[in-house]
């Protein structure tokens, strides 16, 4: 099963002892659906798009992103679906995925508490990274728009790490590029199978971010894997810092 997840406060796996959080020097935070709503956003986009072409639903379009093949990003699903619709010419299908990157990036906005978390968690003098899967244009948009790139000491991108979670590889290499060892590094992620079983692998600490899974996490892919935290607001991260650390 996984974690339960449960309003108020954070909660530590019963089954473990507490971990220490004593050695840590930097948070590092998967981006979308953990700092902000990236499915609502582009369920928004394509909202936008089935208006335009004037046929379709919105869900349906967005389930075309998450099938295997082309991507998540893939502008091929915005091409398949309105092929399939019947709608197709070169005119509607480059108007469609202009209407896609614009109506995507405007409806992305940060959790509520995010900021102030990644602002607090920088004042305590932690690094604050990013590794996310989005390519590196697409990834300095979003930061821009959310108000999160003043306070990143690192972003590290699938063209940059030239490997995607769940790869260990992708983890390692911004390790290896911080100087840092796993055990003084939290990582906090929305996906039990693709940010938690590969960083905690590595030793690293890990927090899950209930609050921005919108996947299920692939139910029985995720049912073994066990974050040390589990977050159901970002903000919670603050929670795992005594006083000491936060005055």
């Amino acid at each position: 099963m996984q974690p339960e997840k449960k309003k108020g406060k954070l909660m530590k796996l019963e089954t473990q002892a507490v971990p220490s959080t004593e050695k840590l020097t930097c948070i590092m935070f998967d981006m979308d659906n953990t700092l902000f709503d990236f499915v609502e956003a582009k369920i928004r986009a394509c909202q936008e798009i089935v208006q335009h072409i004037g046929c379709g639903d919105a869900l349906e379009l967005f389930q075309y992103f998450r099938r295997p093949g082309h991507g998540f990003e893939d502008w091929n699903n915005i091409l398949d679906y309105i092929a399939d619709k019947g709608v197709f010419s070169r005119s509607v299908y480059d108007e469609c995925c202009q209407i896609y990157e614009t109506e995507k990036l405007k409806a992305v906005d940060p959790y509520p508490n995010a900021v102030h978390t990644i602002r607090e968690l920088k004042e305590m003098g932690l690094k604050i990274a990013i590794l996310t899967d989005a390519y590196s244009n697409n990834a300095k948009k979003r930061l821009e728009k959310t108000g999160f790139t003043q306070w990143l000491d690192a972003l590290f991108c699938a063209d940059i790490t030239g490997s995607s979670k769940p790869s260990h590889q992708t983890f390692l290499f911004a390790l290896n590029a911080l100087g840092l060892q796993p055990y003084e590094t939290l990582f906090v992620g929305d996906s039990l199978h693709r940010d938690i079983a590969p960083s905690k692998a590595l030793g690293m600490l890990t927090a899950y971010a209930a609050y921005g899974d919108r996947n299920g996490d692939m139910n029985k892919r995720s049912e073994a894997i066990s974050p040390d935290f589990i977050l159901n607001d970002i903000s919670e991260v603050l929670n795992l810092f005594g006083p000491g650390k936060r005055a």
